[in-house]
């Protein structure tokens, strides 16, 4: 059975969560080849030694680090040696010495440092405000932090603490959460509920499966079966025999019942009857749906979009998902090819091999060989790759006269570009 739900006891390490990033490019006309930069910095090197500088060419900080991250929302991890790891802020400044073993980037004015597997807190000087004496904590949220107080191998006892290292409630919990919308997901032995930020509880500590809210909806209930309900009321709106629940995508949430996938409104309707043997999560207001070994897509009304006749054997792709507006899908006999939101055959031709659209453009095979077309169906980058790969940041990787290359949406070579003179006559 498979669950969306909390899990085990909150021991980050330091994890941090995914950022976007803003990529951007220039050429270094001395080698040909590209230089990335990663939210406006890019990172240099020297032998096993890194770096960063401006766009401008502004050294932020010199090639020193053993590792480095990227910078997001101005702040950079960087480690010195390993297990020695610090904080750059955008100017280059050293925010936290590299003296931890591990950190998280700044939330609610405090760093959440580890050292000797004991977590604390710096400020945003890098002055230490909560000793490190937890074996475990959480970043602030909220105004809170969760903080266990006691771990061995058969209790664990946390709380929450608040900027200033204060303890807020006692530490009854054996697993918490951060705080979401005013409340938070915590566990007292094996059972899961959710306080406010007072302490009280909102939801009874009965559950020991339960989800986030997300959209003011969450799923509660056992290790058999949950039920939806309501985050204002508390209450549940279905009935408990749901055994796969999903985050919400497009207004309805993936479940299954009996075996069967369908999928919920908000408001615990079942919009979409639970009937089909498998089904994939919304995406631009359709889902790929699965009837014994056929597949099709439907809207977020059930309404059947591609007719459930369809196969998945090739492995090239995410097909039955919609990537700029157009979806891939498999014919009978292994041919790829994409259809439009309607469900239309948007070109008139199929491919023994494709990927779906990315970044406006989709890599193909015909008569052997790879380029890419728009779209529109256009081959926009000639057929002349022995292999070809999606565009990721304005950017992707071919194989081309046996050697793995770089090239920009324009075609042009930007990395490993010796020997492609023909690439280039061909491309431009």
């Amino acid at each position: 059975m498979k669950h969306h739900t909390l899990a085990l006891l909150l021991i980050l390490g330091c994890c941090l969560g995914a950022h976007a990033q803003d990529i951007s490019y220039a050429t270094d006309e001395e080698c040909g080849c590209d230089i990335m930069y990663v939210n406006g910095f890019e990172t240099t090197r020297d032998g096993d030694r890194y770096g960063f500088r401006r766009y401008d060419g502004t050294v932020i900080a010199p090639n020193i680090y053993k590792h480095v991250g990227t910078f997001t929302n101005g702040y950079c991890k960087v480690w010195l040696e390993e297990n020695q790891c610090g904080l750059l802020d955008s100017t280059g400044r050293v925010v936290v010495p590299c003296e931890y073993n591990d950190l998280d980037y700044p939330a609610e004015n405090r760093i959440l440092v580890a050292r000797d597997g004991l977590f604390g807190y710096t400020d945003l000087d890098g002055q230490v405000v909560i000793p490190l004496q937890y074996p475990s904590a959480s970043p602030f949220s909220e105004g809170k932090a969760v903080a266990v107080v006691f771990v061995d191998s058969f209790f664990v006892a946390c709380t929450y603490i608040d900027t200033l290292g204060r303890r807020l409630m006692e530490p009854v919990f054996q697993n918490a959460m951060p705080y979401r919308d005013g409340v938070a997901a915590i566990r007292r032995y094996d059972r899961w509920g959710f306080i406010d930020h007072t302490g009280r509880e909102v939801l009874p500590t009965v559950y020991e499966v339960l989800s986030l809210p997300d959209h003011g909806v969450f799923f509660a209930g056992d290790d058999y079966s949950v039920a939806l309900f309501s985050r204002e009321t508390m209450k549940p709106i279905t009935k408990q025999v749901y055994t796969i629940n999903s985050l919400v995508r497009d207004g309805r949430l993936h479940v299954v019942r009996d075996g069967k996938h369908g999928f919920l409104d908000l408001q615990g309707k079942e919009v979409i009857p639970c009937r089909y043997d498998e089904a994939g999560d919304f995406a631009q207001g359709r889902a790929m749906v699965r009837m014994g070994d056929r597949y099709g897509i439907i809207d977020t009304t059930g309404a059947i979009i591609l007719p459930i006749e369809y196969t998945n054997r090739a492995t090239k792709g995410h097909k039955y998902i919609y990537y700029d507006g157009l979806a891939l899908v498999e014919r009978a006999d292994g041919m790829l090819g994409y259809v439009d939101l309607n469900g239309q055959l948007a070109f008139p031709y199929w491919f023994p091999e494709a990927y779906q659209f990315s970044e406006g453009l989709a890599a193909v095979r015909h008569g052997g060989a790879w380029g890419y077309i728009d779209t529109k169906g256009e081959l926009y980058l000639p057929l002349v790759f022995d292999l070809a790969s999606p565009f990721e940041h304005g950017r992707a990787q071919v194989l081309f006269n046996g050697d793995y290359r770089m090239m920009d949406r324009r075609g042009r070579c930007v990395r490993n570009c010796k020997g492609i003179i023909a690439w280039r006559e061909q491309t431009e």
